[in-house]
């Protein structure tokens, strides 16, 4: 099996992948992705469509991940490796689809306003 690429993106944070046959090593800049994000709860959602394909260990995966916060780029990571997933076999697709790892979540932080002092928040009101 060649290298396979993917792209996934959430919020600012873009993730580009490249996922070779191995022994489940997942390499996000250049360390280990139980080392870039600590917490379970991101390590689970990076997991996600691994374990739901049960191919844990059947691929290495190496991450160049930048922008946005930790949650969005672990978000962005599980979109990339769900969409190299369906490339490397088309039929997980269905699997994957069910669950909504193959939907790119469009939601990004609203622009500020010109005389807000957010993008939707406004000064208080004075009567007098």
């Amino acid at each position: 099996m060649e290298v396979i690429n993917s792209t996934g993106r959430r919020k600012a944070a873009i993730a580009r992948i490249n996922v070779s046959e191995g022994k489940g090593q997942i390499i996000v800049n250049k360390r280990n992705y139980k080392e870039y994000f600590p917490t379970k709860q991101l390590q689970y959602v990076i997991q996600q469509p691994l374990n739901l394909l049960e191919v844990n260990e059947n691929f290495d995966i190496k991450v160049n991940l930048y922008g946005g916060g930790i949650k969005g780029q672990a978000e962005a990571l599980r979109l990339a490796i769900s969409r190299a997933l369906v490339k490397i076999n088309p039929e997980n697709k269905p699997a994957l689809k069910t669950n909504g790892f193959l939907t790119r979540d469009p939601r990004t932080v609203e622009r500020k306003k010109p005389g807000r002092p957010k993008a939707r928040k406004r000064f208080q009101f004075s009567k007098r």
